[in-house]
């Protein structure tokens, strides 16, 4: 029998082959032991693996007994997420931003869960995309920025204000199902999003967002905001016009071609008529730098996005 790695490496080839395919029968990923266990390596590591959620549940009661309850509480359809330890951690502007701390078995799903969209979702992602994947981070960001917006004149940053926490459920749980026909897995993932959360231990709960501290809450942001990024690029797509990197302005041209010829006179002269051409090579190159190459009605649009925040350049 494949191992669970295996069967997701194949999801992850035929998502990156055919971009349109529909993904059925997920949820028997979530039944095998496998998954769990590299779920655990993944979690480990990390210092929220100790921490506790609304109970005393965290990774130091895993086990192979742990990963069996977890299995048939899913099998039967028993399993219920808990709600969320809702605590707050300070941003540098003073500011205070609502984390959400699952207890470890619901950590442990959602990783299990994540693993599964990743192989769907990462192949289909936009290349302009490039908060909470793998091998990329705000520095691909800031050199895919510094490499294309070169020549841009006009820029629109864009930030969205509580993106985490105003993520509209059916939209997104929409958008998933255009790829996704499991109906147990999206459920699943319906009961992570409406699980509230605990704060001063009064229940809350949750009718939109996906919680900050949520295993699965990145890569749902990441497929939600990637019809944003669709819709750029279909924008980027109407919007360029005319660039052509040959097409250079007439003046630009005359002025290069004169140089180009004086070049090759500075080959074959000697003496003081060599160093008058190379002072008029020196002044046509001046000229050159100070003449605009491209024609103003070359037009396009420059886009890159890093999690919650974009910018747009012309």
């Amino acid at each position: 029998m494949k191992s669970t790695m295996e069967i997701l490496t194949k999801l992850q080839e035929n998502s990156q082959k055919n971009h349109d395919e529909i993904f059925t029968r997920l949820y028997r990923y979530l039944l095998r032991p496998d998954i769990y266990f590299i779920a655990y390596q993944h979690l480990y590591s990390n210092k929220g693996a100790g921490t506790k959620g609304v109970n005393d549940d965290t990774a130091d009661g895993f086990s192979e007994q742990y990963v069996t309850a977890i299995i048939e509480a899913l099998r039967t359809g028993s399993y219920e997420p808990k709600p969320v330890r809702r605590t707050y951690i300070q941003k540098k502007n003073g500011k205070l931003r609502p984390l959400g701390l699952p207890v470890f078995a619901d950590k442990l799903v959602q990783e299990a869960i994540r693993m599964i969209l990743e192989a769907i979702y990462e192949p289909i992602f936009s290349i302009y995309s490039h908060g909470f994947r793998p091998g990329r981070s705000c520095h691909t960001a800031l050199a895919m920025i510094k490499h294309e917006f070169t020549g841009a004149k006009w820029f629109i940053e864009g930030d969205i204000k509580g993106c985490f926490d105003n993520i509209d459920h059916p939209t997104l749980i929409g958008v998933l199902n255009r790829k996704i026909k499991d109906a147990r897995f999206l459920n699943l993932i319906r009961m992570f999003l409406k699980a509230g959360y605990m704060e001063d231990w009064n229940f809350h709960e949750t009718y939109s967002g996906c919680p900050q501290g949520g295993i699965i809450s990145p890569i749902l942001a990441n497929i939600y905001l990637n019809e944003l990024d669709r819709y750029i690029t279909q924008l980027k797509k109407e919007f360029d016009h005319g660039y052509n990197p040959r097409n250079f302005t007439e003046e630009y041209n005359t002025i290069r071609h004169k140089r180009d010829a004086l070049h090759e006179k500075i080959k074959k002269a000697e003496g003081t008529m060599r160093e008058q051409l190379i002072a008029q090579h020196k002044q046509l190159t001046k000229q050159l730098f100070r003449t605009p190459a491209k024609a103003c009605t070359d037009k396009r649009l420059k886009y890159v996005r890093y999690a919650d925040d974009f910018l747009i350049a012309v």
